[in-house]
């Protein structure tokens, strides 16, 4: 009886650490997917304290080893489960080393709710037991019951925090935290010594019991009561004024190349049978073509469309994916669709695709074997680690199937929500505007007039392999209005797509473009089956593609037969007007008046004020234009932010290699304009002997940083642009001495530079 009732005055301040910390793995928990989390904390809990509580009798300095030793054991059962529950391939010790190096920022960057994976429960875990341990030591070893409550609240406080506005505040919880606390602290962890009331008379003794019972009771309820009220007025605070602790934490980032993988399109096109995946549909049939009304959701002949890439954001310069990618399971969170689905399930093998970007049928559901970020938003994925070849993985989509019946009424949607995807950058060409009006002039419907755009640019341009990539705005400005024997009105599904794009946004349509392939069925997906497409967002059926791409079998008509300005009316009739009869004939009143008065300016007089006057013309205009050549590079490479001096710097090399006679081509890129660049200089001075053969500046480090503004802006530094600027005047230099003299004098007044668009 006395080893009972000492056991059972030892157990509430135990039990009390094991409910304190499994609370914290219960809040903790709401934002996990599953118990599995949960019950590893509790289990954590019970092993930690029970080891002190089974080590009390031990030296202090073994428990500590025991503990870590159990520790190891539960940890190795707990990421075992996890790895398995999440069908993640790996050996324990691999699963458990990458855990232990991503837990925190995978924790933190995790995509809610939280897939229970060995890199998610590693340190919640380990966190629980180390509480367990360190609580049970100072509460039971040392007797400091309410200093080995701290590690318990400092956990559950952590699990609050990591929380954060994520789930609603945790109010039960905190109140059962505080009473179990309460209650550990009123029975104490060993006996007392003896009765204080012992040698009292009995009436004495039975009231001083009273008294103590009563104000022990009242103790307790003080303390239960306090402990409720504060944890409820901050739950009640955290939820007014939430802190996530996810923003402080930057999560996956896709790389330069996958910020815009848009411009891959020309060179995938260039090079059509690489192949850059492998697709298999396992246990049944390859997809097919989402059906669709007659053109929207048209994909490309052959097969369903794979998506890479969505791109929502447009600068006027260049389309991007913008999209904020978390952590995810297997599982991942599924929003409510518009209309039905058909669940495509697809393993797809990488083979010759690069970046992060991981391709899947819209929408993914479920992914397997491999670990992966997402976004919910766009409902694409990426790979965080990157792909590599031979990286094999499988997806479960959720495919909708498009109501053609309800797409003539449809609606688009308006407002803050979607206001990314209707902005309109500045700098507009006037072109542009003016064709989006006439478009959608005729056609008061959304679907109408995305149809219109639709059918205008299948029917007028020509798709081709070998169009240079480019979606800024003078380049859809060329595309839609260049003449077609200078390369004009020909493109890439790049063009199709931007062009789509952006005249949708000027008739009011939401719309974003997406980059992806043709599977068709089983085998693999080459860079010929790589291309893009616009997307409309209708009220109620969600985005719907459409294809702008030409019909293989037609011949587009010229833009000019539906621009040529209509014909007027002829004016009415004059038969009825009345005629007048002449007085006299222009001869007639010449011979009347007879022959022309002398005595005017001398005709050598008038030829000669003449040229001297277009003398003086030709040479105010040619110092105008030098005077204005000078300006421009001035501006070009001392104003703006540091890229924008890069690109002027850059500009003032390509205005100086069409000065020489040898430009530089839209199709080539800028390592291989600084090759030209170099060439053109050494075959000047070829040319012409008394050049000066002084050293010319590489053009290559000039290319070099017009690249790293072009994949990575924002990165540039007043530095670099002040040595584009050096690099550019000191080429420039070069290649103007190596000309004749006559040519340097016409170099300095050329008006060309103020007419090349920049």
């Amino acid at each position: 009886m006395v080893k009972i009732s000492r056991l059972l005055r030892a157990a509430p301040v135990p039990l009390a650490l094991i409910t304190m910390i499994g609370l914290a793995g219960v809040v903790l928990g709401r934002v996990y997917a599953g118990p599995l989390l949960t019950g590893t904390m509790i289990g954590a809990a019970v092993g930690s304290v029970l080891v002190g509580v089974a080590c009390r009798r031990l030296p202090s300095w073994l428990v500590a080893p025991l503990s870590m030793l159990a520790l190891a054991g539960w940890t190795a059962w707990s990421l075992r489960a996890a790895a398995t529950a999440a069908d993640l391939p790996g050996s324990l010790g691999a699963v458990t080393l990458d855990a232990a190096r991503n837990g925190i920022p995978r924790l933190l960057t995790a995509m809610i709710p939280v897939e229970p994976t060995p890199d998610t429960v590693l340190v919640p875990l380990v966190a629980a037991w180390l509480a367990g341990l360190l609580a049970t030591e100072v509460a039971l070893r040392a007797g400091r019951v309410l200093l080995g409550y701290l590690p318990p609240a400092l956990l559950y406080a952590g699990a609050l925090y990591v929380v954060g506005p994520n789930a609603d505040p945790a109010l039960w919880p905190s109140v059962v935290f505080a009473a179990v606390a309460a209650l550990g602290l009123a029975v104490p962890a060993t006996p007392p010594p003896g009765d204080p009331t012992d040698g009292l008379p009995a009436a004495v003794r039975a009231a001083a019991r009273a008294r103590l019972a009563v104000s022990a009771t009242a103790g307790v309820a003080a303390v239960v009561t306090l402990a409720a009220l504060l944890g409820l007025a901050l739950a009640a605070r955290v939820d007014q004024h939430p802190v996530d602790p996810r923003r402080y934490v930057q999560p996956p980032q896709v790389e330069s190349l996958d910020e815009n993988p848009l411009i891959r399109i020309s060179g995938w096109a260039l090079n059509p049978r690489q192949k850059l995946l492998d697709v298999a549909t396992p246990g049944g049939p390859a997809p097919t073509a989402s059906p669709g009304p007659a053109s929207a959701g048209r994909p490309a002949p052959g097969g369903a469309r794979i998506r890479l890439a969505v791109l929502s954001d447009y600068d006027g310069v260049t389309w991007r994916v913008g999209a904020t990618y978390r952590n995810a399971g297997r599982i991942l969170p599924a929003p409510e669709p518009a209309g039905p689905v058909e669940t495509v399930r697809q393993e797809i093998t990488v083979a010759g695709l690069t970046g992060r970007l991981l391709p899947a049928v819209a929408t993914p559901r479920e992914v397997t074997g491999a670990r992966v970020a997402y976004d919910p938003a766009t409902g694409t994925l990426i790979r965080p680690e990157g792909l590599t070849p031979g990286l094999r993985y499988t997806v479960t989509s959720a495919r909708e199937r498009i109501d053609g019946d309800r797409l003539a009424t449809a609606d688009v949607p308006a407002g803050e929500q979607v206001a990314r995807v209707l902005r309109v950058a500045d700098g507009v060409p006037d072109p542009l505007r003016r064709l989006a009006d006439r478009l959608a002039e005729d056609n008061a419907a959304p679907y109408a007039r995305a149809t219109a755009v639709e059918e205008f640019l299948a029917t007028h341009y020509r798709l081709v392999a070998d169009a240079p990539s480019g979606h800024a705005y003078p380049n859809l400005n060329f595309f839609l209005f260049g003449p077609r024997n200078g390369g004009g009105q020909r493109g890439t599904s790049e063009q199709f797509a931007a062009s789509f794009a952006v005249l949708g946004r000027l008739t009011g349509l939401p719309t974003r473009v997406v980059v992806g392939f043709t599977s068709r069925g089983d085998g693999p997906v080459r860079a010929g089956d790589a291309y893009a497409w616009p997307e409309v967002l209708f009220t109620g059926l969600g985005w719907v593609p459409f294809d702008p791409l030409p019909r293989p079998d037609e011949q587009p008509r010229p833009v000019e037969e539906d621009f040529r300005p209509k014909p007027e009316p002829p004016p009415p009739s004059p038969s009825a007007a009345p005629t007048a009869e002449p007085t006299a004939t222009p001869s007639a009143a010449a011979t009347a008046d007879g022959p022309a008065r002398s005595g005017g300016v001398p005709t050598a007089v008038l030829i000669g004020g003449g040229a001297g006057g277009l003398l003086l013309l030709t040479g105010a205009a040619m110092l105008t234009s030098a005077a204005l050549r000078r300006s421009r590079s001035r501006a070009r490479l001392t104003r703006g932010d540091p890229g924008t001096r890069i690109a002027g710097a850059w500009r003032e090399v390509t205005d100086a290699l069409r000065l020489a006679g040898a430009p530089a081509g839209g199709e080539l890129s800028a390592t291989e304009v600084a090759a030209r660049a170099g060439r053109a200089v050494r075959e000047a001075r070829a040319a012409t002997p008394t050049a000066d053969p002084g050293p010319v500046p590489d053009v290559g480090e000039l290319a070099a940083l017009l690249n790293q503004v072009a994949f990575a802006p924002g990165t540039a530094t007043p530095e670099q642009a002040g040595r584009a600027a050096a690099v550019a005047d000191g080429y420039v230099s070069a290649l103007r001495a190596a000309r004749p003299w006559w040519r340097r004098l016409i170099w300095s007044v050329h008006p060309g530079p103020l007419r090349w668009s920049d």
